[in-house]
This record gives C-alpha cells, structure tokens and sequence, in this order.
C-alpha cells in the first residue's frame, strides 16, 4: 500500500507540472500574440515643400491615399502628409515628436534633401553638409525605431530635369542620394530611390533636354505627371507592408 500511495503521489506531481508547464506555455504565446505588430493603419509622409504640396488634391499623398482606399475598402487607413516648405535634416529632427511621434505611425516615409543640398546655392541660404545630413537622417531613424515605426527612405530627387550631369547641383544631389542608400541598407530601412527613378525616366522622357515641365513645373516641384509618377512609386513599396 505505501508503494502504490508513493507511486499516486508522483503521478500527482506530474500532472499538477504539466497543468503549470501549459499555463506558462498559454501565457508567453498570448503575449507574443498580443506584442505582434498589427497591419498598418497609420502612415505618415515627412517631408519639405514637396510633401506639403502633396496633400493638395492632385498631390502624391492625396493620390496615395485615394489609392489605398480603393485597394483596402475596409480597412481605415489613415494617410496623413507632415510636409512644411524650406525644410532641412534638422527642421525635420526639431517636430519629430509634434508632426509625427505624437500621432503614433506604423509607417514613416522620409522625403528630404532637397533644401539641404539647393540652399547651398539659393541666395540668403545655407545648405546642409554631408556629415550633418548623415547625422540628421541616423537620428531621426533611430528615434522612429524606438516608437516601433516601419520607415521608408527616399532619396532626394532633382533640381533640374536635364542630362544627368547638365543640372549645376547634379553631383551634389548624387552624394546626398549615395548617403542616403547607406544609411537605408545599415539600418535595414526600406529605400525608395527616387534620384535613380527620376534620372531614369527622364533619360527616357526629356528629347528636348529642358531643365523642368516634365516631371516638374520648376525643376523642383511636381506637376501632375510627377505627382503620379512618385505616388505609384511609393504605393508599390507601401503595398508589401500592408498585406
């Protein structure tokens, strides 16, 4: 009898361990569960005048979002453009927190460069060097890893719409691009690169070598075609997130 008592009371024990052994087990894959980042909901496009010119209705935000809409007619994505004119690397560090952090976003498109590398030219003006660029764009990213954010980063796109090499800030904008690139595959951010997409096209589309009504209507900002060539760019990256 003690004998069979003993062997009831491990057969006890094993089973009250493996009811414990289950529970924990429940409770890590339900946190796991919970702590798995949903489908993106919010995005949010951080930029200069470009950005701010998108949310206009024929502007690639505005299109993105009408875009999106279509494609997820039940899902309440929320597009959202954080662009203000003349703004640099560190205009975009300074409302991080106001224009974006505090709206809680999934995803993040980065849209700057431009001003940092044309108000080296623009007359009472100052650009942005390399390194304060690089530095500019690392902590801006590190601050949107922290929130948990995706990001995507655009490399800056033109001043000028002729020849590659015809366009006096050309191989400046191809540094700032290069840094960007960098940036983007160390920190195993997605990239959209708009300088290569922009050169290409208009290698493509430029017969008579003007410097912008192509793509532009200023050499700088987008006109219509350009609205819809850098929305269906962005929407393309967009999608693999949002699946």
């Amino acid at each position: 009898m003690p004998l069979k008592r003993h062997i009831a009371g491990n057969s006890s024990d094993i089973m009250k361990h493996s009811i414990i052994l289950l529970m924990v087990f429940m409770t890590i894959a339900s946190s796991a569960i919970h702590c798995r980042k949903s489908k993106p909901e919010k995005i949010i496009f951080f930029g200069d005048s470009i950005t701010e010119l998108g949310v206009k209705p024929n502007g690639y935000v505005t299109l993105v979002r009408n875009d999106l809409a279509k494609q997820f007619p039940r899902r309440k994505i929320t597009v959202i453009g954080a662009g203000v004119s003349g703004n640099k690397v560190s205009d975009l560090e300074k409302r991080l927190t106001d224009d974006v952090l505090s709206k809680n976003p999934d995803i993040v498109i980065i849209y700057i460069g431009i001003n940092d590398v044309w108000h080296w030219i623009l007359p009472g003006h100052v650009g942005t060097t390399p390194e304060d660029f690089e530095a500019g764009l690392y902590g801006i990213i590190a601050e949107l890893k922290a929130a948990n954010a995706d990001i995507i980063l655009c490399t800056p796109s033109v001043v000028g719409e002729k020849k590659a090499g015809e366009n006096p800030l050309d191989s400046k904008l191809d540094q700032y691009a290069q840094i960007s690139r960098n940036i983007a595959e160390k920190e195993s951010i997605s990239l959209i690169d708009l300088r290569k997409e922009f050169r290409k096209y208009l290698s493509e589309n430029n017969p008579e070598n003007v410097d912008k009504g192509i793509l532009t209507y200023d050499g700088v900002h987008l006109n219509n075609r350009g609205n819809r060539f850098i929305a269906d760019i962005i929407r393309t990256e967009l999608l693999k997130m949002l699946y």
